[in-house]
């Protein structure tokens, strides 16, 4: 059976049944559950440790309205993270490689930053729309403008993180390949591609990493603006 190099990306099934939804529930998984050593556990303490830091990052822009939103952003910034990361072993299904499930995540909390400054603050957030000192004869070209960048938001946060991730999965499965080709005919140049191969995955461990920050942070900035 052939496969090509997209069937990494799609979703795998068992009997009918879609298995994403336990993959995106494996990363749980990793997290201890309490017992009486949670103090002095230092895996517990080194995570903690983690949580708090981004957290502290992620709330940096945000006034005191906007911690209430702390511990919905630092989960879904610690989802992102273990999933992208386990992703990146092999034989493994990356859910963050789909734009729906990437959708389903940005339109959501998107719309309820956008909800948000529309109830707290209508007259600032429609205000936007319009830039101050704008031209009379450019008002209706700036409003449709702004309406479309506005509702543009959502799509740009889920292809970002699709493409990103997507790239560098066909990227490593493309130089894989070659290696593995290139291994009975030009040893050097398969020792060679091998070195790339590897600088390669740990660019990759970095994209993941940074583009869950990236996710939520334009998150945490489009709730700011309507706080």
């Amino acid at each position: 059976m052939n496969l090509s190099f997209f069937d990494q990306f799609t979703s795998p099934h068992l009997l009918g049944i879609p298995l994403v939804l336990i993959s995106m529930l494996f990363p749980t998984l990793l997290l201890p559950s309490p017992t009486n050593r949670w103090i002095t556990n230092r895996l517990s303490t080194l995570q903690l440790w983690f949580i708090h830091l981004t957290t502290k990052q992620l709330m940096l822009p945000l006034n005191k309205g906007g911690h209430k939103w702390a511990l919905i952003l630092t989960s879904l910034m610690l989802l992102l993270l273990m999933i992208n990361l386990l992703g990146l072993l092999p034989y493994t299904f990356t859910p963050t490689t789909q734009l729906s499930m990437n959708m389903a995540l940005a339109f959501p909390l998107w719309l309820a930053t956008f909800l948000t400054g529309l109830r707290n603050q209508p007259t600032m957030s429609l205000g936007h729309l319009l830039p101050e000192g704008t031209p009379t004869p450019l008002i209706p070209a700036l409003i449709l403008i702004e309406t479309v960048s506005l509702l543009i938001r959502p799509l740009a946060l889920g292809v970002r993180l699709t493409a990103n991730l997507t790239a560098g999965h066909l990227l490593i499965q493309l130089i894989s390949t070659a290696t593995t080709a290139l291994l009975p005919i030009l040893p050097t140049v398969s020792i060679l591609t091998t070195l790339i191969l590897l600088l390669l995955t740990i660019l990759e461990i970095a994209v993941a990493m940074i583009q869950a920050y990236v996710f939520v942070l334009l998150l945490s900035l489009y709730l700011q603006e309507n706080i």
